[in-house]
């Protein structure tokens, strides 16, 4: 008997599920699918690539009826995972169920269109919220509703407008959250939605055996050209390069390239067009290097990662497991790489305090040449235009185009002295602009070595 069918899928279900090539359930599968079966609220605990969105599926198609309306809703806290799952779903409805994803940054008037055919609905909140306000969706008739990755919709402020989706589906006959950690407020939030909800874990995803994790002590100003020297000396298949800032993730893509090193980057001041593209391209291999702020670290489908590089160190613990989650997985080696300078010392700490059982070996910095190091372009620099880059309004730059901007020097307060934050960052900054903050009397952390 096969171990699906063995877990309760049947007949057509069953017979997609061995045509997609899933011959034995994972973990989360195996423990969520029966009380999924079954009509049950399920709260499935389980880190990011463990099998989830086949999971609910399962569920949402054994219930849907097509051409009824919408009577499935699925929330993702990305577009990129938004269109995963819908791709996902269509190939578990052998396409018998219109499935149609909603989600910001791409024009609204072909979703109208979508929605109005509509069986299962993938959506981003923001976006959802505004087709209901504007009257093109109904999400009313709403049987079972899906929360994917909950916990990063916390982490991104969207669980206020999570709140009230969920009290716009008052039919809801089924409830299934699924997240990689369950904090206190995502928590609460099922207590107060949920009947008598089944718990399901399978946190373990990455085998600690196979994952290899070591750190470089190096300087800031030497830390890019370490980075260009590990990746033209050391084999590997798929890297993946997390930075904590679109900025860093730029400037980080613009001197490998200028340096030999061909890398892509994906981050979310990119259009959606430009960002599925470049997961399609580094799924395919076609690009092997992806720099990344970690919108790429959860959710999306992403196989055959031998190596992270870790080029900042995130400031939640959270983070760095999910980003090192990306490799070391279905029996596979992989390798972690942290560059760690003096900025970094506080994160890392904090990661090895959390994580103590993580044993991150300090290596010994190889020779190498130090690269030239272009700074950061303008554009991200202060200026009115590019707030979400953390700029300020009212302060003019070169080029702006506005009406207090100067042809060429440095832009001028009113009293004709220039600003003291209209200099650039300083040379080899690694694409940091701001030093640690003020107020601390004592140096970095240095992180302690794991015996």
């Amino acid at each position: 008997m096969n171990k699906f069918e063995e877990i309760g899928l049947k007949n057509q279900l069953l017979e997609t599920v061995n045509k997609l090539g899933f011959t034995r359930p994972t973990k989360i599968q195996e423990e969520s699918i029966p009380p999924i079966l079954e009509g049950k609220d399920v709260i499935g605990e389980s880190a990011t690539g463990s099998g989830k969105t086949l999971a609910f599926g399962c569920g949402i198609i054994d219930k849907v009826i097509p051409r009824k309306g919408i009577q499935s809703l699925i929330l993702t806290p990305t577009r990129e995972l938004a269109e995963q799952v819908k791709e996902e779903l269509k190939k578990l409805s052998n396409d018998k169920l219109y499935v149609t994803a909603v989600y910001g940054g791409v024009s609204i008037n072909p979703q109208m269109q979508h929605l109005t055919r509509a069986d299962v609905v993938v959506a981003t909140p923001g976006r959802l919220l505004d087709h209901i306000h504007r009257g093109t969706i109904d999400i009313s008739k709403v049987k079972v509703l899906v929360l994917d990755e909950a916990d990063r919709m916390l982490d991104m402020g969207f669980i206020d407008d999570v709140e009230k989706i969920i009290q716009g589906c008052p039919n809801r006959s089924q409830t299934l959250f699924f997240s990689a950690t369950m904090p206190p407020r995502i928590d609460r939030l099922a207590k107060k939605h949920m009947r008598n909800p089944v718990r399901v874990s399978a946190k373990r995803h990455v085998d600690p055996s196979l994952l290899k994790q070591t750190y470089y002590d190096v300087t800031k100003d030497m830390k890019m050209s370490l980075l260009a020297h590990l990746l033209k000396n050391e084999k590997s298949g798929l890297i993946m390069i997390f930075c904590n800032t679109r900025k860093t993730t730029d400037f980080v893509v613009k001197n490998l390239r200028a340096n030999g090193i061909d890398a892509t980057s994906i981050h979310g001041g990119l259009s959606q067009d430009k960002r599925t593209k470049t997961i399609q391209m580094f799924n395919d291999a076609k690009v092997v290097i992806l720099v990344c702020t970690d919108v790429a670290a959860r959710g999306l489908h992403i196989e055959n990662v031998s190596h992270i590089y870790n080029y900042e160190m995130p400031q939640d613990p959270k983070d760095y497991v999910h980003r090192i989650g990306r490799t070391a997985r279905a029996g596979e080696s992989g390798k972690v790489v942290n560059l760690v300078c003096n900025y970094d010392y506080d994160n890392f700490a904090r990661i090895l305090d959390k994580y103590s059982k993580f044993y991150v070996k300090k290596m010994e910095r190889p020779q190498f040449k130090k690269i030239f190091v272009s700074r950061p372009t303008e554009r991200y620099s202060r200026g009115p235009q590019r707030r979400s880059y953390g700029s300020r309004p009212g302060r003019p730059q070169r080029g702006s185009g506005g009406s207090h901007s100067r042809p060429s020097g440095r832009p001028r307060s009113s009293t004709g002295r220039p600003h003291r934050s209209s200099r650039g960052p300083q040379r080899g900054s690694g694409g940091h602009t701001r030093g640690p903050s003020r107020g601390t009397s004592r140096g970095p952390r240095r992180p302690r070595d794991k015996k």
